[in-house]
């Protein structure tokens, strides 16, 4: 039986983690109804509604809200409180009957709603975990965090370059490394590259047309690429929700407005718009020189290397990607990869710091 009609729990869920979640669940089986209420900052780099997003997901039974709260907290001054509170009935009009937290200030929340104070794992000892220690070592705490929000938080790297240049042997060898690496790291995923499988499907319906057809007997429109460009996003986006917190990427929706130049000309605005969609953190360009072209049955391009790469090359420049272009063998392109996902991974999470908080 429900203990409570409405129920409320508030926070910033900067980012949201396990205790959180346990936080929320707890009051759902404690009430008839439950609200969450998000509120964020405007100087905190995650935005409102991503947060809001990411907890209608986890919890689809729960009402959730958000609002902009730019007050910076003190629990000691009742104007302070006041303010605050006027943010709160403005996102949650209705009656309250409980409020749950895990918080000291629990009690005159409550008290403000003219609701019943419910304390949840003040302790922590449940789920061992806070927004400041995500927001300092996302690594550190990811066994904490859902779905959605290690998709957000993964560091994606795509390794990318002309045919034959080892793109899939680096992006395959890079996965094995981390996983090598054990922990969280052991999850590390890697995402093939779709226009692949894609190219090898119009192949075998062509064969099955005509048995002696060849690579070079397939042909492609320029509707083919959006095609190959949202399959990409939508596996590596999968595979962000349950790996490490880095992502290894064989080509792109980027790399796919190249490959669309490759073989139609020009550019496909639906491929660009695709590209810009998914975030990626940084790029590994094989570069062709001392690398043998192989002949695979799906390729035909050994003398368009040179002008790949430099394509490649401008346009990780035109768009002010960051990158790094690889040469010599591949013991030596692995080391320069490693080295660069190592900075990324150490510089990468830059969380703004919430307002200031007196107690």
């Amino acid at each position: 039986m429900k203990r409570h009609g409405h129920g409320l729990v508030l926070g910033k869920f900067y980012p949201p983690h396990a205790g959180h979640h346990h936080l929320v669940r707890t009051a759902q089986e404690r009430c008839e109804r439950l609200t969450v209420l998000v509120c964020a900052a405007s100087v905190e780099s995650v935005p409102l509604a991503d947060r809001v997003a990411w907890m209608r997901e986890v919890h689809p039974g729960v009402r959730v809200v958000g609002a902009v709260d730019d007050i910076p907290m003190d629990l000691t001054d009742p104007a302070v409180w006041d303010a605050h509170m006027a943010v709160f009935t403005a996102a949650v009009p209705e009656r309250v009957d409980a409020v749950f937290t895990s918080e000291t200030y629990g009690a005159e929340l409550a008290r403000r709603f003219g609701a019943r104070s419910v304390l949840v794992d003040p302790e922590r000892t449940v789920f061992p975990v806070s927004g400041t220690a995500v927001r300092a070592d996302p690594a550190g705490c990811w066994d904490f965090l859902a779905p959605p929000v290690r998709a957000a938080l993964t560091r994606r790297v795509v390794v990318l370059g002309a045919e034959s240049t080892g793109t899939t042997t680096l992006a395959r060898a890079l996965t094995e490394h981390f996983r090598r690496r054990g922990g969280v790291w052991a999850h590390t995923r890697y995402v093939a590259e779709y226009g692949r499988e894609f190219s090898e499907s119009k192949l075998a319906a062509l064969r099955a047309e005509r048995p002696g057809a060849r690579w070079e007997d397939v042909t492609f429109t320029t509707d083919d690429f959006p095609v190959i460009a949202e399959t990409q996003n939508a596996r590596e986006e999968a595979a962000a929700r349950d790996g490490s917190p880095v992502l290894f990427c064989d080509t792109d929706s980027f790399a796919t407005t190249v490959w669309h130049e490759r073989y139609i000309g020009g550019r496909n605005p639906l491929v660009e718009k695709t590209a810009d969609r998914v975030t990626h953190h940084l790029w590994l360009l094989t570069g062709h020189e001392g690398v043998a072209f192989e002949d695979d049955g799906l390729r035909d391009g050994e003398e368009l290397r040179p002008w790949m790469t430099d394509r490649f090359r401008a346009e990780l420049t035109r768009t002010g990607r960051t990158f790094v272009e690889l040469t010599g063998p591949h013991r030596d392109r692995l080391a320069a990869a490693v080295t660069a996902v190592d900075e990324l991974l150490a510089t990468s999470w830059d969380f703004a710091a919430p307002l200031p908080e007196r107690r």
